[in-house]
C-alpha cells in the first residue's frame, strides 16, 4: 500500500470541516428534489456507506477537496462514478440512498470533488473557466483538473475497475463537457445534464443577446462573494421594485458590487459577442465524440435549455461511432433527480417521468458501458411528448421524417390561423412599451431565484393569464382545435416589426390555452402554458457581435428562436402565440433607445416606444412549427 493509499483508507487521521450548505445548495447540484427520492420509495433499504476525505494534487500543486464513498460490506472492484461541482459537496451523503439511488444500487464507487477555488479545495475560482491554450506551457483548466483527478482515483482508490463515469447537472454538467475534450482514458461514459453551452446565445447569463438581469446579477453575487454560497441581502419583499428602482444597470456596480464580482465586470464590458464570450462557447471544441455520451434536458428548463440540445447537435456531426444519445423529459432544471416527476406545477403528466429515467434509462446506461452489463436498447433520441404525455423514441432529434413544416399568422381581431392572411396594405397591431413599466416574467411579488420560497424553478409552468388586462402584450389564438395538433422539432418565431425607438426586444411566446371546462383537472380550466418562448435582442438582428440601430418606424423582420419541443396540443385547446417587449426582471430593461452599452446607459435614454407587429400579406408575421404528420387534416 503506498502513502497515498493509507491516506485515503486511514479517513480518520485527516483534517475535516463541517461547511454548513443550505438547501439552495442541493438545489443547484442535485435538483430541488433530489433528496427526496429515498423518501418516494420507502420499500428500498438504504445502502450504508463509508466516506473518506482527501486533498487530490493536480499537475500545477494545486490541492482540490474530495470525498470518495464507498459501500459498506462491499469489497469487489467497482467502477467510479465522478461529479465535480463549485456548489459544495458537504452535503453529498445522502444523495446516494436519493437522486443518486438507483445508479447505487448498481453498484459504484462515488467520487465528489468541490472544484479549484471553491470552499476548501485551493487556487482561484474563474466562472466558468475556458479551455486552456494547449501551447501554454503548464495551462491548467477543468479538463486537466478532471484528467489529474481520475489518474490519482485510479491509482489510490482500493478495488476499482479502472472506469469511471462522469455527471453532473448545470454547472457539474458543464464540468462533465470540459471532461470530454480531453478526456481521460479510463473515463468510460459521461452524462452531461443542463449544461450550459453559450451564456451569450441561449444559456444562464443571455438569450439572443438580452441579458438575465436577475438570475445573472444573483447567480455571480451568491458565487463569488466568497469561496462559499452566500445570498444577496435584498432589502425589498418584491424583486420587481428592487430591480426597477435600480434603474440603469450602471448604478448596480456603483451601489453595491464596488467591482468586486468579476463576472458583473464581465457582463458590464462584454455587452456583445465577442472574443471573450465566444472563447467560452463549448461547441467549437466539441469536434469529436471519444466518450459514449447521455445528453439529458428539461423542456421546461428555467436555466440551460440551449445548451444540451446544441451539444447534442454539436457531437451529432461528430459520432461516426453511434455514441451520442440525447433524453428530453417534462422536467424543469435537474427535474430528473426529482422523487417522481409526474408533476411539474399545476399540471400533472401521468407517470413519474423522473423515477423511470433514472431507473430505465440512465442507471441501465451507465452499466453498460462501465459494467458491461445488458444490451443498449436505447433509441439515439427519448423523448416524452406533453399533452398525450408519452415517451418517444427516435433515430435522431429532430426526426428528419414525419414532420412539415407549418405557420401560425395572427390575423385581426385576435385570431391565429393556419391561412396566411390576405389583407394588403399596412395592417397591424400596436401596443406601447414602457420602460417605467415593464411586464413582470411572474405574477408578483417576484422572490429572489434561489431562495425559498421562491418559485423561480418553475415559472415556465405559470398561467399566462396574469397577464390578461395589460395593453402592452398582444395575443391572437386559434379556435378550439377539432383535432389533435402534435409538434416535434424546431420552433421559430417570425415579426415582421417596427419600433418608434431605435433599439428593442421581442418577447415571443407559443401557448397551449386548455378548454375553459377542462373535466380532466377542472383547476386548469383555461390554463395558459408556455409550450415554447424566448427574447431577441433588436440590436442583435445582424449578428450577435454586431449591435446596431434600428431605424425608427421601419418594418424589418425579426427572428426569433423558439428551440425546439415535442408536445401535442389536444382536440378541444387553442394555439396562442403572444408577443411584448419586456420580461421584467429576468430580462434587463431595454432603454429603446440605441447606446454602445446597455450597462452603461444613463438613465435619461430610457424611453417609451411604439412597437407594431405586422400582419399583412408580404410582411405577415408568424410562427412556425414542426407538425407531425398524421391522416386527420389540421384545422
Amino acid at each position: 500500500m503506498t502513502s497515498t493509499t493509507a491516506r485515503l483508507m486511514c479517513s480518520n487521521r485527516l483534517s475535516r470541516r463541517v461547511l454548513v450548505v443550505n438547501a439552495l445548495l442541493l438545489l443547484v447540484a442535485f435538483s430541488d428534489a433530489g433528496a427526496q427520492a429515498a423518501a418516494a420509495a420507502p420499500a428500498r433499504t438504504p445502502l450504508e456507506f463509508e466516506k473518506t476525505e482527501v486533498m487530490i494534487p493536480m499537475r500545477d500543486g494545486v490541492k482540490l477537496h474530495t470525498l470518495v464513498y464507498t459501500q459498506k460490506g462491499i469489497t469487489e472492484a467497482r467502477p467510479i462514478i465522478l461529479n465535480r461541482t463549485p456548489y459544495g459537496i458537504a452535503g453529498t451523503a445522502r444523495v446516494m440512498n436519493g437522486s443518486f439511488a438507483e445508479l447505487a444500487d448498481e453498484g459504484y464507487v462515488f467520487v465528489f470533488q468541490d472544484i479549484r477555488g471553491r470552499f476548501t479545495s485551493e487556487g482561484q475560482f474563474v466562472m466558468l473557466r475556458p479551455p486552456r491554450d494547449r501551447k501554454a506551457a503548464g495551462a491548467v483548466d477543468e479538463s486537466t483538473d478532471t484528467y489529474d483527478t481520475i489518474a490519482w482515483l485510479i491509482a489510490n482508490v482500493p478495488a476499482n475497475t479502472g472506469k469511471v463515469g462522469m455527471l453532473g447537472v448545470s454547472y457539474p454538467g458543464w464540468l462533465t463537457v470540459m471532461a470530454m475534450l480531453d478526456p481521460h482514458p479510463a473515463l468510460k461514459a459521461v452524462s452531461p445534464q443542463a449544461s450550459p453551452e453559450d451564456m451569450f446565445i441561449g444559456d444562464d447569463f443571455h438569450h439572443n443577446g438580452a441579458f438575465r438581469l436577475s438570475y445573472g446579477f444573483e447567480y455571480a453575487a451568491m458565487m463569488e462573494a466568497g469561496k462559499e454560497i452566500k445570498a444577496f441581502p435584498f432589502d425589498k419583499p418584491d424583486l420587481y421594485d428592487w430591480y426597477l428602482d435600480v434603474g440603469s444597470l450602471a448604478h448596480i456596480d456603483e451601489r453595491y458590487l464596488h467591482g468586486k464580482i468579476p463576472t458583473w465586470t464581465d457582463f458590464a464590458t462584454h455587452a456583445s459577442y465577442d472574443a471573450f464570450w465566444k472563447r467560452q462557447a463549448a461547441s467549437p471544441y466539441l469536434t469529436s465524440v471519444n466518450v459514449p455520451t447521455l445528453n439529458v434536458a428539461g423542456w421546461w428548463d428555467q436555466e440551460d435549455f440551449f445548451g444540451p440540445i446544441k451539444i447534442y447537435e454539436t457531437l451529432e456531426k461528430h459520432d461516426t461511432k453511434h455514441l451520442n444519445y440525447l433524453v428530453v423529459g417534462p422536467w424543469n432544471h435537474g427535474g430528473w433527480n426529482a422523487a417522481t416527476g409526474q408533476k411539474l406545477g399545476d399540471v400533472d403528466f401521468g407517470s413519474a417521468t423522473s423515477a423511470y429515467f433514472r431507473k430505465s434509462i440512465q442507471a441501465p446506461w451507465f452499466a453498460y458501458w462501465l459494467k458491461g452489463k445488458g444490451t443498449l436498447n436505447l433509441a439515439e433520441a427519448t423523448t416524452f411528448e406533453a399533452g398525450s404525455n408519452a415517451w418517444q423514441s427516435h433515430d435522431s432529434w429532430p426526426p428528419k421524417a414525419g414532420v412539415s413544416a407549418r405557420k401560425l399568422y395572427p390575423q385581426a381581431n385576435g385570431v391565429l390561423s393556419f391561412d396566411a392572411p390576405s389583407q394588403k396594405g399596412e395592417a397591424f397591431d400596436a401596443y406601447v412599451s414602457d420602460p417605467a413599466k415593464p411586464v413582470p416574467y411572474r405574477p408578483r411579488p417576484i422572490l429572489p431565484s434561489f431562495m425559498p420560497p421562491s418559485t423561480w424553478s418553475r415559472w415556465l409552468m405559470d398561467d399566462q393569464r396574469f397577464l390578461n388586462g395589460r395593453n402592452d402584450v398582444l395575443s391572437w389564438q386559434t379556435p378550439p382545435l377539432t383535432e389533435d395538433v402534435a409538434i416535434a422539432g424546431a420552433i421559430t418565431g417570425h415579426l415582421f416589426a417596427a419600433t418608434s425607438g431605435s433599439d428593442a426586444d421581442w418577447v415571443v411566446k407559443l401557448i397551449d390555452v386548455y378548454p375553459d371546462n377542462y373535466s380532466a383537472d377542472p383547476k386548469l380550466s383555461g390554463y395558459e402554458l408556455m409550450v415554447a418562448n424566448d427574447v431577441f435582442r433588436g440590436r442583435f438582428r445582424k449578428g450577435f457581435d454586431k449591435p446596431t440601430a434600428i431605424e425608427p418606424n421601419h418594418v424589418e423582420e425579426f427572428t426569433v428562436d423558439l428551440h425546439t419541443q415535442s408536445y401535442r396540443f389536444l382536440k378541444g385547446h387553442r394555439i396562442m402565440v403572444q408577443v411584448q417587449s419586456s420580461w421584467f426582471p429576468l430580462i434587463d430593461r431595454n432603454p429603446q433607445t440605441f447606446v454602445p452599452n446597455i450597462f452603461a446607459a444613463p438613465d435619461s435614454v430610457f424611453k417609451a416606444a411604439t412597437q407594431k407587429i405586422y400582419r399583412a400579406s408580404g410582411k405577415a408575421t408568424y410562427v412556425e412549427i414542426p407538425v407531425v404528420k398524421s391522416a386527420a387534416p389540421i384545422p
